[in-house]
Parts: C-alpha cells; sequence; structure tokens
C-alpha cells in the first residue's frame, strides 16, 4: 500500500468510490458526497458559475463556514491542476486499488 492510498483510506474513501470517480456512476457516493462532486464539476467548467439551485442544496445541508471551506479547497486543487499543465506535470501513479 502506498501513502496516497494510505491517506485516502484513512479519510474514509473506498477503492470503489475512487473508481467511480473516473466514471458516470456515483451511487456509491452519499447525497452530500454527490453534491460536492456536482460542485467540483461546476467550478472546473469555464465560466465557472454555480447555480443559486446548485447553492440551495448546498446550502441544505452543508453550514456557510463549511460552503467556504469546501469551495477553497476544490479552488486550490483546481489551481494546483491547472500549474501542472502548465509545467507538463502528469500523475505520479502512486495510487494502486487493493486487490478484491
Amino acid at each position: 500500500m502506498d501513502i496516497n492510498s494510505a491517506v485516502g483510506r484513512k479519510a474514509g474513501l473506498s477503492d470503489e468510490k475512487l473508481r467511480a470517480v473516473l466514471g458516470e456512476d456515483f451511487a456509491v457516493f452519499s447525497e452530500p458526497e454527490r453534491l460536492v462532486i456536482e460542485l467540483a464539476d461546476q467550478m472546473a467548467d469555464i465560466p465557472s458559475n454555480i447555480s443559486d439551485e446548485l447553492y440551495a442544496r448546498l446550502h441544505d445541508k452543508f453550514s456557510e463556514d463549511q460552503l467556504l471551506e469546501l469551495g477553497s479547497q476544490i479552488a486550490f486543487e483546481n489551481f494546483r491542476a491547472r500549474l501542472n499543465r502548465v509545467f507538463d506535470v502528469g500523475s505520479d501513479k502512486l495510487y494502486k486499488p487493493e486487490a478484491a
């Protein structure tokens, strides 16, 4: 097990959830998790417009402080991903799913 797998699992991420992110079926995620994925997707779009409808659904599940933290972390990860593209930094391929 590598460090990224250990950290992800310690945070409660299963291989099933990590693999699901690559696809279209998010049934393995809870409703709040699916909302956060939707927020991240909309923040990654250009332009990154968050609809009033999504914000209202998020606000039903998360406090203002939680939304600020989520939005900040998603924005930071978007920044890192875009900066990596400038320097053609690819994945280190550190994550390897555990055998089923």
